[in-house]
């Protein structure tokens, strides 16, 4: 019996609605139509929560196979190609994190764990660029204090910490790119 055949039978014996089961697993309706009608093919952690919400063991709804289960060498090729699209901030510094965003909701780890790794890597993008901004002010806070009180030898060039503050991106990229091996 299929995943949709078999969780139309048991959740009707539990006398439970759709809008019912998907409060209960905290998924949507219309994930549970899917899965029903048979357009779409449960992710295993998706299967775990209606399992848990009908009472029945993962196994009985499953059929005993994971379904759709996930690759973990793909996923975490997924998760370093992630990790490295961080570097587009050589070309958009501004709003280069968009990419790996769109990534991340590309990819749809199956893992919660890679999940949470890539919303980590993305939070330091964002860190890393108002880090960046904010270093640029205080040049120019230094630049104009500097020039106004000891005149402009003692003015600092704004690549020297553009440069360092991208060096320190292209470090934090990088060690992101060689923890994904330690997930």
């Amino acid at each position: 019996m299929s995943i949709s055949q078999q969780l139309i039978q048991t959740r009707k014996q539990k006398g439970l609605t759709q809008e019912e089961l998907a409060d209960r697993a905290n998924v949507t309706v219309r994930t549970i139509q899917r899965i029903e009608s048979g357009d779409s093919v449960p992710r295993a952690f998706t299967v775990k929560a209606l399992a848990e919400a009908l009472g029945v063991t993962f196994e009985s709804l499953s059929g005993g196979a994971l379904p759709d289960t996930a690759d973990t060498d793909a996923e975490r090729f997924n998760l370093r190609m992630l990790c490295l699209s961080c570097f587009s901030f050589l070309l958009v510094p501004i709003v280069h994190f968009m990419l790996p965003v769109a990534l991340l909701r590309k990819y749809r780890f199956s893992e919660p764990k890679f999940t949470r790794f890539a919303r980590q890597v993305i939070r330091q993008q964002m860190y890393w660029v108002v880090a960046t901004n904010g270093v640029m002010l205080l040049t120019v806070l230094y630049n104009f204090i500097a020039v106004r009180n000891f005149g402009p030898p003692f003015k600092l060039h704004y690549l020297w910490p553009l440069f360092a503050m991208y060096a320190v991106n292209a470090v934090l990229v990088l060690r992101d790119v060689r923890r994904v091996d330690t997930l």
